[in-house]
């Protein structure tokens, strides 16, 4: 029996291969080989159960738990063979990091270190369900991989930290995306070569956003709930305001992300480029030397303030170190364009400094504890409403490269200090009825959001030193 008769008498469920689309135009389901959830070194698992593979279609929820079930799988193969020998889920995901298809009605879907959550909700009389696209799945479970990685940032008091995790999440969706060869031809074939385009892949989540859209047209993009192919400038996360409409940079996470990752969205096109043949074979090879650098990168970068800036340098590093500096034009030119590294940044991390830096990055692990380079910052309880000094993770460690992101006016930023980054973050927290305060611990002047529809990412609890009131992240959503 040839390859091809073995692969056609191979049982497959119906799913999507990015996102269900639009509406009322909408992607069609296509067969993939029933997806194996136990791949290490990130196996899976869903908690509802598997349904015969029948090839039910959309709106079932057979067709729902295949979309995740295969976005699971694909995500798991995308990183496992980026990521360094021996790393795991983080220890409180146990040994598979389990999904939860029907988690409630909310237009949404979050991370929480006990899995992943997924919300649905009928909009103009389309069910919109989080886990019936492969996007949203995706970059759900690249928050997971990142906490893999880099645990420090799960409770980081940093803007910029938490807006990493974000863009991992959409470069988590995107490398997914493109390792489907037929993603990798029909993107082709839309941009006409340029990887730099809107784009099927570079539109993240197009059914929520629509759904949002209904009852909040400016919150998101308007063909999608973001877009890697942007032009945004990087900015101080600190001078920026808390919130604003989609086509404004605010320090919102989801909406500062998009600097970060619409630079890498650029560095995928710019190795793209630099391939033998600008093929579908040769943007393979683009997105896997891509997720490598950013494996390695976030892997060993310290988490400070000017976080965007300091994984960058570390692209840059690592691409000298695995490819002599084959792609340091592409890297530096990304990084340029979107403000993450000023001209003067880019033109210092020249090759006698990179190996001078090497041995510290080529000893990088991942892991390690919560709070490994994290140091503890307390602010007054009274400022926030709440009754005793309170207590934050700020972003402390000691800096590899002395670089930052480039001021508009010209030139490079000053890095905030830490207790600067992490104030703002908790203010801008607050501002945006982020907090949960539990009744023992609010003042008598206490202003809490306590409207259930908006998810509280973080919390207020006793600290574990037993002094005070600390800041916890539940969840990335």
């Amino acid at each position: 029996m040839t390859v091809q008769q073995q692969q056609a008498t191979m049982p497959t469920v119906l799913v999507y291969e990015d996102d269900p689309g639009n509406p009322p135009l909408v992607n069609m389901p296509v067969p993939h080989p029933i997806p194996q959830l136990d791949t290490q070194p990130f196996p899976t698992a869903i908690a509802e159960a598997a349904p015969q593979p029948d090839s039910a279609g959309p709106g079932s929820e057979a067709f729902r738990y295949w979309v995740a079930a295969d976005a699971l799988s694909r995500a798991s193969r995308t990183w496992g063979p980026l990521v360094p020998a021996g790393t795991q889920w983080h220890p409180m995901v146990g040994r598979a990091l389990t999904a939860h298809l029907n988690a409630g009605d909310d237009l949404n879907a979050f991370y929480d270190r006990r899995g992943l959550w997924f919300f649905r909700r009928t909009v103009g009389g389309v069910t919109v369900a989080a886990c019936e696209s492969n996007e949203v799945v995706e970059h759900e479970t690249g928050h997971a991989i990142l906490d893999a990685l880099r645990p420090q940032l799960f409770n980081a008091a940093s803007a910029e930290a938490a807006a990493l995790h974000e863009a991992f999440g959409d470069i988590s969706a995107l490398l997914s995306s493109l390792g489907l060869e037929s993603l990798r031809i029909a993107v082709l074939a839309e941009t006409q070569g340029d990887l730099e385009l809107s784009s099927r892949v570079s539109r993240m989540a197009e059914q929520l956003g629509w759904a949002i859209r209904q009852g909040h047209p400016n919150a998101v993009d308007r063909d999608c709930l973001r877009n890697l192919s942007n032009s945004f400038f990087y900015r101080d996360p600190v001078e920026l305001p808390p919130n604003g409409p989609a086509n404004t940079l605010s320090s919102e996470p989801h909406s500062f992300s998009r600097v970060f990752s619409g630079a890498f969205l650029k560095v995928v096109a710019g190795i793209f480029r630099q391939q033998d043949l600008q093929d579908q074979a040769g943007l393979a090879a683009a997105a896997e030397i891509a997720g490598q650098l950013l494996v390695d990168a976030v892997v060993a970068a310290p988490v400070v303030s000017a976080y965007y800036a300091q994984v960058a340098g570390h692209m840059i590093a690592a691409d000298q170190r695995r490819n002599g500096g084959k792609y340091g034009q592409s890297l530096r030119s990304a990084f340029i364009r979107h403000g993450i590294l000023s001209l003067d940044a880019a033109a210092s991390i020249t090759e006698p400094e990179l190996a001078r830096r090497g041995a510290g990055m080529a000893e990088a692990t991942p892991g390690g504890g919560d709070d490994e380079g994290l140091t503890a910052v307390t602010v007054h309880g009274a400022t926030y409403g709440v009754t005793q000094a309170l207590t934050l993770s700020a972003p402390a460690a000691e800096r590899r490269f002395g670089i930052a992101g480039s001021d508009p006016a010209g030139g490079t930023l000053r890095p905030a200090d830490p207790e600067r980054v992490a104030a703002s973050y908790l203010e801008d927290l607050f501002r945006r009825g982020r907090v949960h305060v539990p009744e023992e611990h609010r003042s008598d002047v206490a202003f809490s959001d306590d409207n259930p529809s908006r998810l509280k990412t973080h919390q207020i609890t006793r600290s574990s030193t037993g002094e005070g009131l600390a800041l916890v992240r539940k969840c990335f959503d």
